[in-house]
């Protein structure tokens, strides 16, 4: 595939992501996820609490309670749950992974992440890396497809 059909496409899935996001209850950052296999969207996550538990994703103080689950998480234990496999994926999030879900990304068997917005510790980004994730970060995604 071009580069710049690769671009188009992924803009569309950080779009998709972006949108996907929107849908977390999480009053400080709303995050969301999508994973592609053979151009297929195989997963989805957004952060948010545990199944069963409330939505609301801060205490009272405002400080995000410690069993947030983040995006990228959620849309791999999404694929572990499912028939399908994360080997040789592309992720796409709205956020750069933090250094926890670093390693669960490149233990499924993700190659690629694709991210609009960098996380304050980019020590998950330089995990991916050095683990041989190819990592490209892609900003001001319009919002329309023109």
């Amino acid at each position: 595939m071009s580069d710049t059909k690769q671009l188009k496409f992924d803009r569309a899935y950080l779009r998709i992501a972006r949108e996907w996001g929107q849908l977390s209850h999480c009053a400080r950052k709303k995050v969301g996820a999508v994973i592609v296999k053979d151009r297929m969207i195989i997963s989805d996550g957004y952060n948010g609490t545990p199944t069963g538990f409330e939505n609301p994703c801060e205490d009272e103080e405002g400080y995000t309670k410690w069993y947030v689950l983040h995006a990228e998480a959620n849309a791999i234990l999404k694929v572990a749950g499912s028939t399908q496999s994360c080997k040789g994926a592309t992720l796409y999030i709205t956020l750069s992974p933090c250094r926890e879900c670093s390693k669960l990304i490149y233990q499924s068997g993700i190659v690629r992440v694709v991210f609009e917005n960098a996380y304050k510790d980019d020590s998950g980004i330089q995990f991916l890396k050095k683990s041989g994730v190819e990592v490209q970060q892609i900003q001001d995604i319009e919002l329309t497809v023109s």
